[in-house]
């Protein structure tokens, strides 16, 4: 059963912050550890800093003793309600101490201390972010209650051989009775949402490291014993992190040691708790028959990112949970900078690119949208969100690059020095970075206050007699929930200028002697401004925005060849590819609308039927411009939505590119690539791993049999995840019937591999067509299916409602009530999921009027029900809104 607390849902507000009553400068915790039941001691030194009685978070615990300053109290010297430890004291300074029983199996909401795995394999371990240790044990739950932890662990030594937690270890002894003990000392103070234990049976892989600064640290990576050997480039990724964050900004690992281990039974993607981050598995294992390129990219950020936690989010963490893209949104931005560094600096760019807006944009746009910043949360677990992490990550690479290299570096050491061993605020980021940089960064406050994504609309006027090129940049922000009037926001546009030869012009703006660069940044700092261009001898072609220097939607009236000049020619490898979006969002408005001959669609299939010819691309960056927009995407450039339309939308064009690159071109294309395969995992050889898959797809469109023939054969002799699959959702989408033995051996191959497991279901949930509610009803009939894993059910699930537009808007509602009955049966297991997954119903009142009713109906029926998890309560009011 999930773990619940009968506290009434209440709004907490931004407005409302106060600082904690008391504080707690020193926490003793000493765990009996078993898999039905623990008992957990804990010693609290609390300080008072206000003139109001003790209170302290408590959920789902079996209180056993309680004690001020030595004597134990009787039931009524406290008060146990909703939630909530009342006590009053009369000094300002007591010694609480607490001995509780919680129930580790049946935590199956896997917040606070819970089993991973079966009874008899598995082991114990915690987590405590946002809000989870409250299940553990008596506290205040905040993060601005900074307490130094020591922590002592008893187990059976046979059944728990492994013993963790934060901190550096200080002693480890045997008890008798076949029983052992380990202690822990963290010496740096942290919220209790960092606190975490790990117990059970563990393999491990180690690593000697030395700081800059001359610390000796031994790292860990633990894992069970069946996948410990696919840790090995996890450990690389972790290496190399540490030794970037010394490098970028100084920052070096503050403890002897540093434990990182693996769990398949996890709510989050990994998390970073103080020298012991917990992962779930699939952004820690990586090996190349399990497996893809995108896997192991992934791992290496996620490793990277929860490292570079330990400076942006543990010595300097949030003040309060609004603040939390403080240390989310600043720790994207590192890690996304340290993954183009380690790899493809334009290439991340789009991948970050499209990820914001095919997650992000569709959540700013509809009833889930919320500030950077919010105002107010009923529930915190649901505020972890591509607003938070992704669009913060973007408002952090504007002061980036408003500051430039030193100038941000210069700011983040004095953020570091000024706050370590705080709990800061949004506030005092940009104070810290503006001090450093004497400047002025307030004015970025309204992106973190305000929800929606700015329009940024650009027109460009050419006077041929004063060759002056007038470019007009204008801002608006449509009205979302509770914030109805917007004001302007300072949005900074990288720009070029091109003539129609795709030759990149100097720059210099009215009032100016000389030109200079030919890319130059200008701000637009109000609703419109107008920025004069001089010594333009033609009407020129703006790239705007370059390196998507702002999170902002570009509306700007370009011409179908204007675009095709930027595809062709900038070097701006971001741009280039922008072009090619914008110009495919155009072809795609011609095949929609039934123009099969539109300039457009001749316009894009051209520019890229002659780079595909022509050579000179990196094959990464021709597999991105042969991608155009999702029909996720896509689902922007009409009022109402059907997807059955977009889809047939989108194939046409794709249809139409495969059809003016030729089938021969493709063929003989994709068989030099056939003829380099390996396993490498070097840059040309994922390269052409991605431009291979692509090519298959396009074939697929003009060469059906010989497509699927290709793809059977890629399928048997592939030396890796990459291609193996690749080949396999090629041939079930486009070749259904020939797929059926390769995913019978894909699933005979992998039994017992989880996350290769994942895969098979994922790829079978996102096979398009109406057909594909019964083929995930099927699957959920599979031994490997449970709905108590978060991964198995993100996997099938998820991947359906949120990536099989048209498998789960079925127009006769059938996917949204079979998925309402899920979220129910989830939700008494794991709110957290269930809440992740009924984001799947956002933007319900954009589809076309038939799935709409069948839409609201469903969301109607579940918001109205009185029995579900705050966590889902909280999501469903809000979508329900529309």
């Amino acid at each position: 059963m999930s773990d619940r607390s009968d506290a009434p849902t209440s709004v907490i507000r931004l407005a409302d912050y106060r600082p904690p009553a008391w504080t707690v400068e020193r926490v003793d915790l000493a765990f009996d550890l078993g898999i039905d039941r623990t008992e957990v001691a804990a010693t609290l030194e609390l300080v008072r800093q206000a003139d109001e009685p003790m209170r302290l978070n408590g959920e789902g615990l079996e209180l056993l003793e309680l004690s001020v300053d030595g004597r134990r109290l009787g039931e009524g010297e406290y008060i146990l309600a909703n939630g909530v430890l009342e006590i009053a004291v009369d000094g300002d300074r007591c010694t609480l101490a607490t001995r509780v029983a919680i129930r580790p199996a049946e935590n199956t909401a896997l917040e606070g201390l819970y089993l991973s795995g079966s009874r008899d394999k598995g082991f114990l371990l915690t987590q405590c972010e946002a809000e989870g240790f409250r299940h553990i044990t008596f506290f205040p739950d905040r993060p601005d209650v900074l307490s130094r932890y020591t922590v002592t662990l008893r187990a059976d030594r046979a059944r728990f051989p492994v013993l963790l937690a934060g901190g550096n270890p200080d002693g480890a002894g045997e008890l008798g009775d076949g029983r052992h003990w380990a202690r822990f000392v963290d010496p740096h103070p942290k919220p209790s949402y960092l606190f975490a234990v790990v117990a059970g049976r563990l393999e491990r892989i180690s690593h000697d490291y030395t700081t800059a600064d001359g610390r000796a640290v031994a790292l860990h990576i633990w894992a069970e014993a069946d996948v410990i050997d696919r840790c090995g480039y996890a450990m690389d990724s972790l290496i190399r992190s540490m030794q970037w964050d010394e490098r970028t900004y100084g920052r070096n690992y503050d403890l002897d040691v540093f434990h990182v281990v693996a769990t398949h039974d996890f709510n989050m993607g990994a998390m970073e708790n103080k020298g012991l981050n917990i992962f779930n598995a699939k952004y820690l294992l990586a090996d190349p028959d399990s497996s893809t390129d995108d896997e192991y990219r992934h791992v290496e950020a996620v490793v990277a990112h929860e490292y570079f936690h330990n400076w942006s989010g543990n010595r300097v963490t949030c003040r309060d949970w609004f603040q939390l893209s403080l240390k989310e949104g600043l720790t994207v931005f590192r890690e996304q900078s340290f993954s183009a560094d380690m790899n493809s600096a334009p290439l991340k760019r789009i991948e970050d690119v499209a990820l914001l807006r095919r997650a992000q944009f569709p959540e700013d746009a509809g009833p889930l949208s919320h500030p950077v910043r919010p105002s107010q949360y009923s529930e915190i677990n649901n505020f972890y969100t591509a607003t938070v992490y992704e669009k913060g990550s973007e408002l952090v690479r504007m002061l980036a690059g408003h500051l430039g290299r030193d100038g941000f570096r210069k700011g983040m050491d004095l953020y570091f020095a000024r706050h370590d061993g705080q709990a800061a605020t949004i506030e005092d980021f940009l104070k810290a970075l503006g001090d450093a940089n004497d400047a002025d960064l307030s004015p970025y406050l309204a992106w973190y206050g305000q929800a929606g994504t700015p329009r940024l609309t650009a027109e460009g006027r050419f006077d041929a007699a004063q060759r002056r090129y007038r470019l007009t940049l204008r801002q608006r922000t449509p009205a979302t929930a509770g914030q109805p009037a917007k004001q302007a926001v300072p949005i900074p546009v990288r720009l070029s200028l091109f003539d129609h030869s795709g030759a990149a012009l100097p720059l210099r703006l009215e009032g100016e002697d000389r030109a200079g660069d030919t890319e130059r940044t200008v701000v637009l700092d109000g609703a419109e401004h107008a920025f004069v261009f001089e010594d333009i001898d033609a009407a020129p072609v703006p790239s705007l925005l370059r390196g998507f220097s702002a999170p902002v939607i570009l509306e700007c009236d370009y011409l179908p060849g204007e675009l095709a000049i930027l595809l062709r020619h900038d070097p701006d490898g971001f741009n280039r590819w922008e072009a090619g979006q914008q110009l495919a969002g155009l072809a795609y408005d011609d095949c929609r609308d039934g123009n099969v001959d539109g300039s457009a669609l001749r316009a894009w299939t051209r520019a890229l039927a002659d780079l595909f010819a022509g050579g000179g691309v990196d094959d990464a960056l021709l597999a991105e411009l042969l991608t155009p927009p999702g029909e996720i995407e896509l689902v922007e450039r009409q009022a109402e939505r059907d997807p059955e339309r977009i889809r047939i939308a989108r194939q046409a064009m794709l249809r139409a590119l495969a059809r003016r690159i030729g089938a021969e071109p493709l063929r003989e294309r994709y068989e030099q690539l056939r003829a380099a395969t390996s396993a490498a995992l070097d840059a040309p050889s994922q390269a052409q791993r991605q431009l291979k898959r692509r090519l298959l797809d396009l074939l697929a469109l003009v060469d059906p049999a010989g497509a699927a023939e290709r793809a059977l054969a890629q399928y048997g002799q592939a030396p890796g995840m990459t291609d193996r699959l690749a080949a396999l959702a090629t041939v079930a989408t486009y070749a259904s019937p020939s797929a059926e033995e390769p995913i019978a051996h894909f699933r005979r191959r992998y039994d017992g591999n989880a996350l290769a497991l994942d895969k098979w279901f994922a790829m079978q949930a996102m096979l398009p067509g109406a057909e594909a509610l019964a083929r995930v009803q099927a699957l959920e009939g599979d031994p490997a299916f449970t709905l108590k894993n978060p991964n198995r059910v993100q996997s099938l699930l998820g991947s359906f409602a949120r990536a099989n537009p048209t498998g789960f808007h079925r127009a006769d509602g059938a996917a949204y009530r079979w998925l309402a009955d899920r979220l129910v049966a989830i939700d008494a297991l794991n709110p957290q999921v269930a809440a992740r997954i009924a984001t799947a119903f956002n933007g319900w009142k954009r589809l076309e009027p038939v799935r709409r009713e069948a839409a609201h109906a469903v969301v109607a029926g579940l918001a109205a029900r009185t029995d579900l998890s705050r966590d889902l309560t909280d999501i469903l009011a809000r979508v329900a809104l529309g």
